[in-house]
């Protein structure tokens, strides 16, 4: 059963959502992936978003370009937590998206991450399912330790190297 939904309205949003999916894979989370005109298919929308929490899901993952209303009408149907993903684009590089999402009224609610940020929608997910999941918890806790230990490598090969043979 799927913990987490991640939503897009065109496929040409799937390479930054991409990174969600392989995040909340990377964790051990379940998911389900598709895509959804709020716009071009409002009732298939309507439907879906209606029907997420019988499903199991707990957070929605929405990525949206332009004038990004599907984070916002995920949050008005959904009762559980909605994190939008604004896309960049060409018209505004993402900030009409993003301010899109930033800017929902009072009661609609969506946690917003950085311009293209799927990778870190996915973590966003994983630490509100981790307040109720100890399992959840103890992989992010790992993967925390596995960043770490990556940039530690990096600073003891510059300190041993020096930049210019780093660089190379």
């Amino acid at each position: 059963m799927p913990k987490v939904a991640i939503v897009m309205g065109s496929d040409s949003d799937l390479k930054v959502m991409s990174k969600a999916a392989s995040m909340l894979e990377k964790l051990g989370i379940g998911y389900e992936m598709t895509i959804i005109s709020a716009h071009r298919m409002p009732d298939t929308f309507f439907d879906w978003a209606k029907a997420a929490e019988e499903k199991g899901v707990k957070v929605i993952i929405a990525g949206a370009g332009m004038a990004a209303h599907l984070p916002g009408m995920c949050a008005a149907l959904f009762p559980m937590p909605v994190i939008g993903v604004p896309m960049s684009g060409k018209n505004l590089d993402g900030m009409d998206a993003l301010y899109s999402i930033v800017q929902m009224p009072p009661g609609i609610p969506v946690a917003t991450v950085a311009i293209d940020g799927g990778m870190n929608a996915a973590i966003l997910a994983a630490k509100i399912l981790a307040t109720s999941e100890e399992e959840v918890l103890q992989k992010l806790k790992a993967y925390s330790e596995e960043m770490k230990d990556t940039v530690q490598a990096k600073a003891d090969r510059l300190a041993e190297v020096g930049y210019e043979a780093y660089l190379k």
